[in-house]
C-alpha cells in the first residue's frame, strides 16, 4: 500500500480550514467523449479529487475511465468509491473502505471486507477507511436497494451525529454523509453542522447537491469535502461554479 498522502493532506486541510471539492464520475453514465470535456473542466477548475464509481457497474469502463482522467489530468488524484467488491483498479490512487454504518447489513460493515483485504493489502492503493452514511433524500435510491438497509431519517440529526461519533470511535478515518445519486433532498446543513461538530476527522457529503449556492452552505456549516456527480452528469458547465463555491472559504481561512 502506498503512504497516506491523500489522508494526510484531508487532515491537514481539515485543521487549516481548507475546503475540497471531488467530481464523481460513474463509468455507467458517462461517455468518453463526455468524461473527456467534464475532466478537462475539472483541471480548470482545479477540482481536488476525482471519485470513481457507482452503486452498480454494468459495463466494463472502469480501467477506460480511470486511463482517460490519468492522461487529461493527471495531477488530480483518483479515489475508487465502490458500490461493491468488483469495482476494484490498480489504475486510482486510493480508495475509500467504506464500512456501510448506518445501516444494519453485517455484509457492508465487516463481510465485503474480508474478501477484499488481501487484494487490497497487496495493492498500490490508499486505503481510506470510511464511515459511510446513507442519509433519506426524499426517494429510495439504488444504495439503498443493494445494500437491503434503511437511510438514515433527513431530521434525525442525533442519530447521524451518533452514529458519525461511533464511527469515529472504531476506528474509521473519515465520515461521508451521502443522500443518494439524484437525491430529491440534499443532506441538511442542520445535519453537516451537527456530524461536523461531534467528530475530529473529516466530514464528506455528498447526493442531490445541485447549486454553487448549496455546495457553499454545506462547506459553511462544517462539511470537508463536496462531492457532486448527478448534477455534473446533466451539466459539465457546473463544474467551475461549484468548486468556485467550495473553494471561495479557502482564500477566507488563509487571513
Amino acid at each position: 500500500m502506498t503512504d497516506k498522502h491523500i489522508y494526510t493532506s484531508l487532515v491537514k486541510a481539515k485543521k487549516e480550514g481548507q475546503k475540497k471539492f471531488v467530481v464523481l464520475v460513474d463509468p455507467d453514465k458517462l461517455s468518453l467523449r463526455n468524461l473527456e470535456k467534464t475532466i478537462e473542466l475539472a483541471a480548470e477548475a482545479s477540482v481536488d479529487y476525482f471519485f470513481i464509481g457507482g452503486s452498480l457497474i454494468v459495463n466494463n469502463m472502469l480501467d477506460e475511465t480511470l486511463k482517460k482522467i490519468k492522461s487529461v489530468a493527471p495531477k488530480i488524484p483518483l479515489i475508487l468509491f465502490p458500490g461493491n467488491a468488483f469495482q476494484l483498479s490498480y489504475r486510482a490512487d486510493g480508495l475509500l473502505f467504506l464500512s456501510l454504518i448506518s445501516g444494519r447489513n453485517a455484509e457492508l460493515l465487516i463481510g465485503k471486507h474480508v474478501i477484499t483485504a488481501p487484494y487490497l493489502k497487496m495493492s498500490p492503493l490508499e486505503i481510506l477507511p470510511t464511515g459511510y452514511m446513507l442519509v433519506d433524500g426524499g426517494k429510495a435510491t439504488t444504495v439503498s436497494y443493494i445494500s437491503n438497509t434503511s437511510p438514515i431519517p433527513a431530521n434525525k440529526d442525533d442519530i447521524a451525529l451518533c452514529t458519525a461519533m461511533a464511527g469515529e470511535m472504531l476506528g474509521l478515518k473519515l465520515i461521508y454523509l451521502d443522500a443518494g445519486s439524484g437525491a430529491l433532498n440534499p443532506v441538511s446543513e442542520s445535519m453537516i453542522e451537527n456530524v461536523s461538530g461531534a467528530t475530529s476527522i473529516p466530514v464528506i457529503v455528498g447526493g442531490g447537491i445541485r447549486t454553487p449556492e448549496k455546495a457553499l452552505a454545506n462547506v459553511k456549516a462544517g462539511a470537508d469535502v463536496v462531492v457532486v456527480g448527478n448534477a455534473i452528469e446533466k451539466d459539465p458547465t457546473l463544474i467551475k461554479e461549484m468548486a468556485a463555491a467550495v473553494h471561495s472559504l479557502n482564500s477566507v481561512s488563509k487571513v
